[in-house]
């Protein structure tokens, strides 16, 4: 049996060069783990099953993306064999932090190993991309520069770890709805300075970093649901040194000098939201245990 810890991430710099004839949109992200994660248990079986622990809130059925990890793994190898799987949630769900993203990485991983099925890490990423554009950056994780519709991938190192305070202030946001809504050619606001942010991470300063995020969906989602707005502000106040939102929403983080303040931020804040959590940067999108 395989247990596996299957990492959030976060945007540190989120921008969109050009909309595509296919309907997608060119865009340059960086792209970090964070130690937040969902669980998932996978262990041999005669039939393919996903159970989602209680309060998960996610689908056990087809429209899992785990299930779909799972059996697109099944047909680009030939391999019929079967698993339990069993799906913890800790990851909020229509947040921006990739949640879904993960737990199919984690499948296509997991299930690589126990049915021996030997791909590549490459392999896996192709695979992953057929379920979903953040499925690549989930499976191999940590610090990336990622561009195309995210699925081009450049590892980076970070040179120190970084703690956050993380957010959901509301219900969730379709993605499909907060990228319908942005006009590139009104320009957009809130665009990052991703080649300053990623030096940055690269030697560990955490002023230029916070000096340099941005996000250009934010304001899109923020006219949907203005509680995005207001957590970022709550997060400043609590002595957050920049605060976000993530991907296309609804979560924000707010990025704090040590585990101390990030830890007196939590506390005060806890109760206020939907979900809070303090975590910190992570340097792998997964962690595996043979149990």
């Amino acid at each position: 049996m395989l247990r596996i810890q299957a990492r959030a991430k976060i945007n540190w710099t989120l921008d969109i060069c050009a909309k595509r004839p296919d309907g997608y949109h060119e865009l340059d992200m960086l792209m970090h783990s964070v130690a937040l994660a969902d669980t998932l248990t996978v262990e041999p079986a005669d039939e393919l099953t996903l159970e989602v622990g209680r309060g998960g809130r996610v689908p056990a059925d087809g429209a899992n993306l785990a299930l779909r990890a799972a059996n697109a793994l099944r047909e680009a190898t030939g391999v019929q064999k079967g698993a339990r799987l069993w799906l913890g949630k800790r990851i909020p769900v229509a947040a921006g932090m990739g949640g879904g993203s993960a737990d199919a990485a984690a499948v296509l991983v997991g299930l690589n190993r126990l049915w021996g099925c030997g791909l590549s890490e490459a392999e896996l990423e192709r695979i992953g991309l057929t379920i979903g554009a953040d499925v690549p950056f989930c499976v191999r994780g940590g610090l990336q520069r990622a561009r195309g519709i995210g699925e081009q991938l450049a590892p980076l190192r970070c040179a120190r770890q970084i703690w956050l305070v993380i957010v959901q202030p509301c219900r969730g946001l379709s993605t499909r709805d907060v990228f319908g809504r942005l006009d590139l050619r009104a320009g957009v606001d809130c665009r990052p300075q991703t080649d300053r942010a990623q030096h940055a991470l690269e030697v560990g300063d955490l002023r230029a970093l916070c000096a340099s995020l941005g996000n250009v969906l934010q304001p899109v989602a923020q006219s949907l649901r203005p509680e995005i707005a207001q957590a970022i502000e709550a997060l400043r106040a609590h002595e957050a040194a920049a605060a976000q939102m993530t991907g296309s929403g609804s979560a924000v983080f707010g990025i704090f000098l040590n585990a101390r303040m990030a830890r007196a931020a939590w506390q005060k804040l806890r109760f206020s939201y939907r979900a809070c959590y303090m975590t910190s940067s992570a340097d792998s999108g997964m962690e595996i245990q043979e149990i």
